[in-house]
């Protein structure tokens, strides 16, 4: 290939945890011969809610080769171990979807379904005591995942809590060391080549001028370039995934900080807690059909530990995706490309999966059709399998108490997440697919925290030895307990380690 077939200018329009992001990893994984140039507008808002997220971002991060003291001290991180869900499957109960893995190894299969075989048999064992991050996080307890595969603390996984718009002024100024432009400005206008529709330049409302090679949309909900300039076109899921609105508002933390989110189900949806060091994220999705704008904010406020911190922010969406994340020479990243209700913090995790994808998938200006297609395909598939995840929360349940959860428990779903209930029902058999972000763990802690449960067990383990097996099970979670008591608490860890914003600004 000659250099002259090479892209050279990268624009990102819009700033955000997504545009930064993206030029972060650009700047570190490219050499310097490409130029990154990222437009943004602080007259702008960013959404700036997605605050918890999963354990790939810990890969994400180690590949900028952030420091992690440093990284959480700038953005207020606390650790996240899991979810808990409250009120879900019913009224009054709750259930923890924990990281890492059930059991002491990484083999899940056998180790569920011994499980299966001794809950069969009439025992009655709590699938959360065997996992190493749901006992942590019960006890407020936090340590350092292990490398050793002989060791049970191989089997803890974490991500992190933190503050997304601190997140993305940190990598601001991580990008702009690596050689990063920023321009400040609104764009006023879009110039495209009058027969290939490829995207040539950026007008400014200060007249300024930004040409570029290939333009990354990173410009939120509207969807600048993607959108509005391509029209790309947007397929909606609301009809599986109902809530299109969120009432998101900061207070005070008045109890332990908890290394762990709360999602609670709420009349019209649910309500999150998100506890950083500074301060708690607090939001309700909910479902404008079922109830008003008001009337969420008023449950919001109603049910926060301590008063807000600012006035209720409200977000109107609509969950789906961008019919082509990429269209000619623009790229979508981030709420541009679609959009997926924060139940189980993916918001961050699609804008990192989208720029591993991008790196993978890195065009030369020829813009090849077929290499832009599997980009496209793969996106896609990210998309669907998260939706499926996330519609499981709101059809496995026997609410009836109040119309959204009577609408989704009878409604319609794809046949790609009914074939997997199936085959749990029949046995416990999950089927994970190759790229697919949620692990064996999360399908399982959701499937039966909502009262799904297997009516058998795989014939593999149907002749081994019930009282060995219990006596193993005993053993493990004896061993579990005293490693957990072991561990410090999550607050001494953050200090101990550096991590606490405010010990560093004192000294």
């Amino acid at each position: 290939m000659s250099d002259g077939n090479w892209i050279q200018t990268i624009v990102i329009v819009g700033g955000g945890s997504a545009g930064w992001m993206t030029a972060a990893a650009l700047a570190r994984g490219l050499d310097r011969r490409y130029r990154i140039h990222v437009v943004e507008s602080q007259d702008i808002g960013v959404v700036g809610v997605g605050e918890a997220t999963i354990p790939p971002i810990r890969l994400f991060n180690a590949m900028l080769g952030l420091d992690e003291a440093e990284f959480m001290r700038e953005t207020q991180a606390t650790y996240k171990l899991g979810i808990q869900f409250r009120d879900w499957g019913a009224v009054g109960q709750s259930y923890f979807h924990p990281f890492g893995v059930y059991g002491v190894n990484a083999e899940l299969g056998h180790f569920f379904q011994y499980w299966l075989k001794l809950n069969t048999e009439g025992a009655d064992l709590d699938l959360a005591d065997y996992a190493l991050c749901a006992q942590a996080a019960k006890a407020g307890r936090f340590d350092r995942q292990s490398d050793d595969p002989r060791d049970p603390m191989s089997t803890f996984g974490f991500a992190y809590h933190f503050d997304t718009i601190l997140y993305g002024q940190y990598l601001r100024r991580f990008a702009q060391k690596l050689g990063v432009v920023r321009t400040e400005g609104e764009v006023v206008q879009v110039d495209q080549n009058a027969e290939t529709g490829f995207v040539t330049a950026l007008r400014l409302k200060s007249g300024q001028v930004v040409e570029g090679d290939l333009f990354i949309d990173c410009s939120g909900f509207r969807g600048l370039l993607i959108e509005q300039t391509l029209k790309a076109g947007y397929e909606d899921w609301s009809d599986l995934l109902p809530m299109d609105r969120a009432a998101a508002a900061p207070c005070g933390l008045s109890g332990p900080l908890s290394p762990y989110t709360t999602s609670t189900a709420r009349e019209a949806g649910w309500q999150w807690r998100i506890p950083l060091q500074h301060r708690v994220g607090n939001g309700y999705v909910y479902s404008s059909r079922f109830i008003s704008d008001d009337d969420a904010v008023a449950t919001l406020t109603a049910n926060l530990e301590s008063k807000p911190l600012a006035e209720p922010r409200l977000l109107r969406f609509n969950t789906g995706r961008r019919r082509k994340a990429w269209d000619k020479n623009v790229v979508a990243i981030g709420l541009s490309s679609g959009f997926m209700e924060p139940l189980e913090s993916t918001s961050i995790h699609l804008i990192q999966a989208s720029i591993n994808k991008l790196l993978q998938h890195f065009p030369d200006r020829s813009f090849s059709p077929a290499n832009r297609d599997v980009y496209n395909r793969r996106i896609q598939i990210d998309m669907e399998t998260i939706r499926d995840f996330l519609v499981l929360h709101y059809k496995a349940t026997v609410r009836d108490d109040a119309p959204l959860w009577s609408y989704v428990r009878q409604m319609p779903i794809p046949d790609s997440l009914a074939e997997r209930i199936a085959l749990f029902e029949e046995r416990g058999q999950l089927v994970i697919h190759p790229d697919e972000m949620f692990t064996p763990t999360s399908w399982l802690a959701v499937l039966l925290g909502q009262g799904v449960r297997p009516r058998s067990y795989s014939p593999l383990v149907a002749g081994q030895d019930s009282r060995a097996i219990a006596e193993g099970f005993r053993n493990m979670k004896t061993m579990m307990a005293r490693r957990i008591e072991a561990m410090p608490s999550h607050v001494d860890y953050l200090k101990r380690h550096r991590m606490w914003a405010a010990e560093a600004a004192m000294a």
